[in-house]
């Protein structure tokens, strides 16, 4: 028996989220878990653009992010793995503690943003951290910016080996 009986899969439609889905997909099958994927749209990107966003349509706002959530749940379903999906709106900071609890879950999966230093979903304009904020364990997936970074320190250490064994 796994002590991961319940992962919630946090998807927001970047490169990082979908690694993060395609992660948590993989151990989820190992682990024979139930699934859970939460897409978050985050309204405090609406309240600094109030101006321009209150011109969008909210209809249009909920389409998106409904069609973002199905996405989701369609790559996962191609996988095979049957999923509840949950749709919130607010902060992923808030959101995601508050599905991990009320869905009970064992382990939240979430992506990293590399380039930009920080977690994608751990910190916010509360400088709250997600680790603070959950009871489950939390997997941090890299995404592809560190598998090239890898395969780079690894083609240029290969090349290295190469030189110095064509010297001796």
């Amino acid at each position: 028996m796994s002590c991961f009986n319940r992962i919630l899969l946090c998807y927001d439609g970047t490169r990082e989220g979908q690694h993060a889905l395609k992660d948590g997909a993989i151990l989820a099958q190992d682990l024979n878990a139930e699934v859970h994927l939460l897409s978050v749209l985050n309204n405090s990107a609406w309240m600094q653009g109030a101006d321009i966003t209150s011109a969008v349509p909210m209809d249009f706002i909920n389409e998106s992010a409904k069609s973002l959530l199905d996405e989701g749940l369609q790559k996962l379903a191609a996988r095979g793995i049957r999923a509840v999906g949950h749709l919130a709106i607010g902060e992923p900071l808030v959101q995601i503690p508050f599905f991990a609890k009320d869905l009970n879950v064992d382990l939240v999966v979430v992506g990293h943003r590399r380039a930009h230093g920080l977690a994608r979903w751990w910190g916010g304009r509360n400088d709250g951290l997600l680790l603070d904020r959950v009871t489950c364990s939390v997997l941090v997936t890299m995404g592809a910016v560190a598998e090239a970074e890898v395969t780079a320190a690894g083609a240029a250490g290969s090349g290295e080996t190469e030189r110095s064994t064509e010297h001796s």
